[in-house]
């Protein structure tokens, strides 16, 4: 966590540090705080977003991840 003011002083390094590390930087002021992440991380959380947002999808995506390897499709089998 940084104040507005020691963030405009070390804007460079923080961005730097931030797009390198995908390390988001919260960010407070007088009135209200605001978060600095990397675009990388900003389109991982749009992907999700966009993905939890379809009707049975987080549920496909949770089995999937609990189906062994071996029980799928090779990439021989799916006709692409």
């Amino acid at each position: 966590m940084t104040t507005v003011t020691n963030f405009r002083k070390n804007l460079f390094a923080m961005v730097e540090n931030t797009v390198q590390f995908n390390e988001p930087v919260n960010i407070t002021t007088k009135s209200d705080n605001a978060v600095m992440i990397s675009e990388e991380e900003y389109k991982g959380l749009i992907e999700t977003l966009c993905l939890s947002s379809i009707p049975g999808m987080r549920e496909k995506l949770t089995e999937g991840l609990h189906t062994p390897l071996k029980d799928t499709l090779s990439e021989a089998e799916v006709d692409w």
